[in-house]
């Protein structure tokens, strides 16, 4: 399995914060959110390599947190040659830019490289291998004001099915918000360039999503734990502040084991 990891945007809402770092390499709790990705995606023992897609403004920012940085895995830093919000080839076109680029023909993970979250990708993953699907990861707002306009959201069935897909609506139909971390099986990994095809130019994630499951069978699994979008200077703070207080409790309790 090959893990993609969505750095390309140019995050414009955070400025001035992300005006020269790119939004994966803003720290939370001390460490840059994509360590905080990579940490969970070491999870999972059959991914072998992790790509990370960024753009031209920003590929040298990775190129230098890379040589400081470790995994137990293979990470490529990618370059889509874009430069700017206006000429940016969205969600979709960077993992499309990668499968066809690395020549890709495996079982994917894609998750975005704002995502800040405490749930287990491994758990995503067995879900997947069970239900032999594609599956997302889910995370209940609780509340439909949450999602509207900002996030996209899913209706599920009683097996966990994805029945219906909306990204950004006016009108939660449910308050389960896509986290944007898929996994995507290999036979639905050719649907990509299908959907970039009947579409034109489809940009959002969620918009591959509402495709897949008009051809296909998709699952969801609803999270639990921390998780976070960060879309603005005001998540960004609060999320520093959980995630802080998070790990600060777990030295703690780890201290208490080895006393």
């Amino acid at each position: 399995m090959k893990a993609i990891i969505l750095a390309a945007g140019y995050a414009t809402r955070l400025y001035p914060l992300t005006l020269s770092t790119p939004k994966p390499l803003l720290t939370v709790a001390g460490i840059p959110i994509v360590e905080h990705i990579i940490n969970k995606i070491e999870e999972i023992s059959s991914i072998d390599h992790i790509y990370i897609v960024t753009n031209n403004k920003f590929y040298a920012h990775f190129i230098d947190w890379k040589e400081n940085f470790s995994s137990n895995k293979s990470v490529i830093i990618m370059n889509d040659n874009t430069n700017s919000n206006e000429d940016r080839l969205g969600a979709i076109g960077d993992i499309h830019y990668v499968v066809q680029e690395m020549s890709i023909d495996d079982d994917i993970m894609v998750i975005a490289g704002d995502n800040l979250f405490t749930f287990s990708l491994e758990q995503v993953h067995q879900l997947a291998q069970v239900k032999k699907s594609s599956v997302i990861a889910l995370y209940d707002l609780k509340d439909p004001a949450k999602i509207a306009s900002r996030l996209g959201c899913a209706v599920i069935d009683k097996s966990s099915r994805i029945t219906e897909f909306q990204e950004k609506p006016m009108s939660p139909k449910s308050t389960l918000a896509a986290t944007v971390c898929y996994f995507i099986k290999r036979d639905d990994v050719i649907e990509l360039e299908n959907c970039i095809n009947e579409n034109k130019t489809p940009d959002n994630a969620g918009d591959f999503i509402r495709y897949l499951i008009s051809k296909k069978e998709v699952y969801a699994y609803v999270a639990d734990g921390l998780w976070f979008d960060i879309g603005s200077p005001e998540q960004y703070k609060e999320a520093n502040k959980i995630f802080s207080n998070k790990l600060s409790e777990i030295e703690r309790s780890e201290d208490l084991c080895t006393t």
